[in-house]
């Protein structure tokens, strides 16, 4: 007999939620639903989040709380990351939340989000690779884990979230530079620490951008996981969406099929992001993964399993 259990992973630009019967060796989809709620938009060092976007994530999570309600889940494991972790007023609006919601956020630092993340990808992989480098560009940040086997051997958090770089930086030169200085300090720690992705070794992109340009690059208008997952999409393709996307105005990349409302500002900064990275470390395809953080959840039996 299997149990019902709710993940929710309320990122920095995106909040999403799981329900899923656990069964022995894996776990069953009963509903899954996402929202762009930007928690990062509008955010500053003096005050953290702003008004506005806690007054999306907690509309966003009263009508979580209903659906959780609705489905006789006996767990619920809900994890906060960049946005909110990072922000003065974090623990005040985590407060706020269980005593309006009754959901009980946990804040995590950016090392157990990729550990949570490669738990999650190595769930909805199709196949077992040797050795696999996993980026997940969140609004905040990003996570890069090279795993060896299924385990993690190096993981870092970087500074790199495309709503902070959309919002903090006016052009896309500013924001390739920051991206190349961060690069810089990560190929820096790698040396360091001995590692470096091997030859043959599988570059697989999770969250929001991966999907995205997934999506763009099958022309899909109505969003299925089951064919983005696992997609393969070449440096080459990336380019072309890019150099498409990014002389049209916001408004306009939405007539894009494959392009969520929310994310028309920020996909330049995701790609940037993308480009830099495959270039840096030699990878000319992206395995996109649809499964995560909210899947790793799940898997691993919560945020401290």
């Amino acid at each position: 007999m299997g149990s019902r259990v709710a993940a929710i992973d309320f990122g920095t630009n995106t909040a999403r939620l799981l329900v899923a019967e656990i069964r022995e060796g894996g776990f069953d989809p009963v509903r899954l639903e996402r929202e762009i709620v930007r928690m990062g938009g509008g955010f500053s060092r003096e005050e953290g989040l702003s008004g506005d976007a806690q007054q999306r994530g907690l509309c966003c999570l009263q009508r979580f709380a209903g659906i959780i309600r609705s489905l006789d889940v006996s767990q619920v494991r809900a994890v906060a990351t960049s946005a909110v972790r990072d922000a003065i007023n974090g623990p005040a609006f985590v407060e706020s939340i269980h005593c309006r919601t009754g959901i009980e956020l946990m804040v995590i630092d950016g090392i157990r989000e990729a550990e949570l993340t490669l738990s999650g990808v190595l769930a909805g992989l199709d196949r077992r690779e040797k050795e696999l480098l996993v980026f997940d560009v969140g609004g905040g940040s990003t996570e890069f884990t090279l795993a060896r086997d299924g385990r993690a051997q190096f993981v870092r958090s970087l500074p790199l979230g495309v709503v902070r770089l959309t919002e903090g930086k006016v052009t896309p030169e500013a924001v390739s530079e920051k991206i190349g200085r961060e690069l810089d300090l990560l190929e820096r720690e790698m040396a360091t620490a001995l590692v470096r992705p091997a030859p043959g070794a599988t570059l697989v992109g999770s969250a929001g951008t991966a999907t995205t340009l997934a999506a763009i690059a099958m022309e899909m208008k109505d969003y299925d996981y089951r064919k983005v997952n696992n997609a393969t999409i070449s440096r080459q393709q990336i380019g072309t969406i890019y150099e498409r996307l990014l002389p049209m105005a916001p408004e306009e990349r939405l007539k894009v099929p494959g392009l969520e409302k929310g994310r028309e500002d920020l996909i330049i900064a995701g790609i940037l992001i993308t480009m830099h990275t495959m270039d840096r470390f030699g990878f000319h395809t992206l395995k996109v993964s649809d499964y995560g953080l909210l899947e790793g959840l799940i898997v691993s039996g919560g945020v401290t399993g």
